[in-house]
């Protein structure tokens, strides 16, 4: 990624992209890898990236890398559908999502980069009384906890969000609504360069091309980092590898409670404004959300593939039923052709919560198991996995997000797909 120095004509901007003449400078590229530092941070994506920002801004820590075995923003972070939220029933996922919306809300101003933040409101449809009795009660969970949340009658819900025509006849019709105005969606490619950009800003190194094969140890603690480019010292070592949390358990020796599964999205041509807000729609037979881009496509996605995977080629059968969803919720997009389609591997913990917890040992670090929320939970994550690491103390906002409730039997059981938990 590069950034254009301050000239401005449409000239100099042709002539430095053909000549390449000092205009452009690279943002994040170019540092070396030292042979030491005090974290090193595994990952180059949403939560990797955004924890070295935070231990190097208000941590203070000096010397972080951040190595990525691939391209910076390659992995789940740009592979999305870029819906924010933090509408969560239970306690320790709902105050840790705001915590995360309301980041999301200054994130801009914080990193001076525009990640596009929009507010368009999330709606989860019902289509029963039972649904409405779900969704109230979450919504009422919600507001206790001082966020906010509206729930919709047909003829508010049509006031709304016009396109959905509530009262249209349908299988599984439409009867109702849970609204939360704040959420919306952010630029998935933008916040990882603005991260990236803020990170190197604070003297974080971002090594790309730099596999971490193995972790050192010496007398129960870990002294470092293997990696394709030689051993890498580190005083604590940060996991934040996405859909291969699991992979890193076999690495350090440690059954992870986790599997990775596939989740698609795709995205139609370009068309006129016609979905205004963040759509999810879960009925018997399927879910599909849906959100319209700034270009004008229709993005989608649904359910995970359903098997363990780390491909990222999705299967034909799922994106068939997305389709199928879709139109069903709107008709007017049954003409519309399919642009193209991407999958993310998607870390699946056995309760649907995260997990950001020390992994066997005391200083080394798990940032993963983030399910369907992974991306909506980048500012906080980040900035409590940072506390936790530079202070030693979990915060009050992660405490329970622990490996150990495995053990105990005290699940966070609320998956993150849909409106219905306790239907997934």
């Amino acid at each position: 990624m590069r950034q254009l120095a301050p000239k401005y004509s449409a000239w100099s901007l042709l002539r430095a992209r053909v000549a390449g003449d000092g205009y452009w400078r690279p943002l994040w590229t170019g540092a070396q890898l030292r042979d030491a530092y005090d974290v090193v941070v595994v990952g180059a994506g949403g939560h990797g990236l955004a924890t070295a920002y935070h231990l190097a801004r208000d941590h203070g820590v000096k010397r972080v890398a951040v190595l990525e075995k691939r391209l910076l923003g390659y992995g789940n972070v740009g592979r999305n559908t870029t819906i924010v939220r933090s509408n969560y029933l239970l306690p320790q996922n709902h105050y840790f999502y705001e915590d995360s919306l309301r980041r999301w809300e200054t994130l801009s101003r914080d990193l001076n980069y525009n990640v596009m933040y929009s507010p368009r409101g999330v709606i989860d449809l019902a289509h029963s009384d039972g649904d409405m009795v779900a969704l109230a009660r979450r919504g009422n969970a919600m507001r206790v906890a001082g966020i906010d949340a509206e729930l919709l009658d047909p003829r508010r819900l049509a006031r709304f969000a016009p396109e959905l025509e509530p009262y249209r006849a349908r299988r599984f019709p439409v009867v109702g609504a849970l609204l939360q105005r704040r959420g919306g969606t952010v630029r998935h490619d933008a916040v990882a360069w603005g991260y990236a950009r803020a990170a190197t800003a604070l003297g974080v190194d971002i090594i790309e091309d730099c596999e971490v094969i193995g972790v050192r140890t010496a007398a129960g603690f870990a002294t470092g980092v293997e990696t394709s480019r030689g051993y890498v010292q580190a005083e604590q070592i940060v996991f934040a590898v996405a859909g291969h949390s699991g992979a890193i358990g076999t690495l350090l020796g440690v059954q992870m409670p986790i599997e990775t599964h596939l989740l698609q999205a795709m995205v139609t041509e370009p068309v006129k404004p016609l979905i205004g807000s963040v759509l999810i729609y879960v009925y018997p037979h399927g879910e599909v959300y849906l959100t319209q881009s700034d270009r004008g496509g229709v993005v989608m996605g649904g359910y995970l593939d359903g098997f363990p995977s780390y491909t990222r080629e999705g299967q034909w059968f799922r994106l068939q039923d997305v389709v199928q969803s879709a139109v069903a919720l709107l008709p007017q997009l049954a003409s519309l052709r399919i642009l193209r389609q991407w999958a993310g591997t998607n870390d699946m913990s056995m309760d649907g919560s995260f997990i950001i917890d020390r992994i066997r040992y005391d200083n080394v670090f798990i940032n993963g198991g983030w399910c369907y929320g992974g991306f909506k939970a980048i500012p906080a994550s980040g900035a409590a996995c940072a506390t936790f690491v530079a202070t030693g103390t979990a915060p009050d906002l992660i405490r329970q997000h622990t490996l150990a409730r495995f053990r105990s039997g005290h699940l966070l059981d609320e998956r993150g797909a849909g409106p219905f938990p306790a239907r997934q």
